[in-house]
């Protein structure tokens, strides 16, 4: 008897506890359920990345040439101005080399000059107005013989002896006068020789690559004068400062080394790394809204300016870099490095019509739908769907506002 009361007991137990399950499980289906509006407003939906501050436009200077330092004129943590003078080396030296180059090309203008002179005398040696004169010394030459000639033979039916010894050798003499003058003519009309030529214009060519050589070096001269000086490239904070008035710095084709590290805080960026999953939905130009952890109570603005192509993975999860811009409005002190989070926004929404993601359902075919209370009844309704950001979807067509629809409770 005992053990039949016992089966009783369990039996009722059992009994019990399925009644209550039952009651349990109608209660919070109905529980699940509520009545929503439909209702108007704006949509943002957004990706998130995280990771560090940094600055966008940074740069470490460097002398363009070797020497002593002369002059470092700024400090770590100073601001500096576009094209103001950081730090400087003895310029003496280069000063006097730049000097030297200077005269040497002078010289070099002064020996093509002359090249250029002898080439011109090799291709045209004589102008028309020295052929001209000696045509006229050969034409005096010649009336000079001839007169010689007329008053010898006058001489000669006279029977002067002394008339006769003076034109015969007057006429002698304009014979050679007048020879002389033809050679000259000659020579005057005859083109210079090939080979003449040929050496005028190697001096010629040979003062051309002379002055060439010494053209690059004035400018390389000029050149390492004016890099012994550093400017500031860009308005800046100077970060760091490497070297000290009196260092000897090895030429910068050897090992170049960094004097001046300067940065623009004006110009920051997020470095961010976003899940694969979401990164083929980020494109250049989308806004960010960023939250830096060292200022939790400030969202500050940004664009996406660089999308990586090459992933990292980090913790078995794989991670793309997104550059991000960042707005620092004055006031606001952030340092390089800290830590931030960014919502990217893939697609934003104004005034459009919002239910509930929960609210949504699908039909026997699989397109959306929704159970619209109509008169005190339910009824199914398909609907047209835009976006959503996991909360609230946008509803393109099929209901209007103020329609109340029924949605599980969140």
């Amino acid at each position: 008897m005992k053990s039949w009361r016992i089966v009783a007991i369990l039996l009722l137990i059992l009994a019990l506890t399925g009644a209550t399950a039952c009651n349990l499980l109608d209660g919070e289906e109905e529980a699940t359920q509520q009545l929503v509006e439909v209702v108007r407003g704006d949509l943002t939906v957004t990706v998130s990345g995280s990771g560090n501050t940094q600055v966008s436009d940074e740069v470490q200077l460097v002398f363009g040439t070797g020497g002593k330092v002369a002059k470092i004129y700024v400090d770590e943590g100073d601001e500096v101005t576009e094209g103001e003078a950081l730090a400087k080396l003895d310029t003496r030296p280069l000063e006097l080399a730049l000097l030297q180059a200077q005269a040497a090309l002078l010289q070099a203008e002064v020996s093509l000059q002359e090249a250029g002179d002898g080439l011109e005398r090799a291709q045209n040696p004589y102008t028309e107005e020295d052929i001209e004169d000696a045509e006229e010394d050969v034409e005096e030459a010649q009336e000079d013989l001839d007169d010689a000639e007329e008053r010898l033979e006058e001489a000669k039916r006279d029977g002067d002896l002394a008339d006769i010894w003076y034109y015969r050798r007057a006429m002698y003499i304009a014979k050679a006068e007048l020879e002389a003058a033809e050679d000259e003519l000659v020579k005057r009309l005859v083109p210079s020789r090939e080979d003449e030529l040929e050496t005028a214009q190697a001096r010629v060519d040979a003062a051309e690559s002379q002055l060439e050589v010494a053209e690059e070096a004035v400018a390389e001269a000029q050149r390492q004068l004016d890099e012994a000086t550093i400017t500031a490239p860009f308005n800046g904070l100077v970060a760091g400062v490497y070297a000290k008035e009196g260092d000897i710095i090895p030429s910068p084709t050897m090992s170049p080394q960094t004097i001046i590290y300067l940065i623009d805080l004006t110009t920051m960026e997020l470095k961010a790394e976003v899940d694969e999953i979401d990164i083929a939905e980020v494109k250049p130009g989308q806004r960010a809204i960023i939250e830096i952890d060292a200022l939790p109570d400030v969202q500050f603005g940004g664009e996406v300016i660089f999308i990586s192509t090459l992933s990292v993975e980090a913790g078995g999860v794989v991670l793309y870099e997104v550059k991000i811009s960042l707005d620092v409005p004055e006031g606001y002190e952030v340092k390089v490095g800290m830590s931030a989070t960014a919502d990217i926004v893939i697609a934003e929404r104004s005034n459009v019509l919002l239910v509930p993601d929960r609210a949504i359902k699908e039909d026997s075919q699989g397109n959306p739908m929704v159970m619209v209370m109509v008169n005190e009844e339910i009824e199914e309704r398909p609907v047209v769907t835009g976006i959503s950001d996991g909360f609230d979807t946008e509803i393109i067509s099929g209901l209007d506002e103020g329609e109340v629809i029924m949605g599980r409770a969140s």
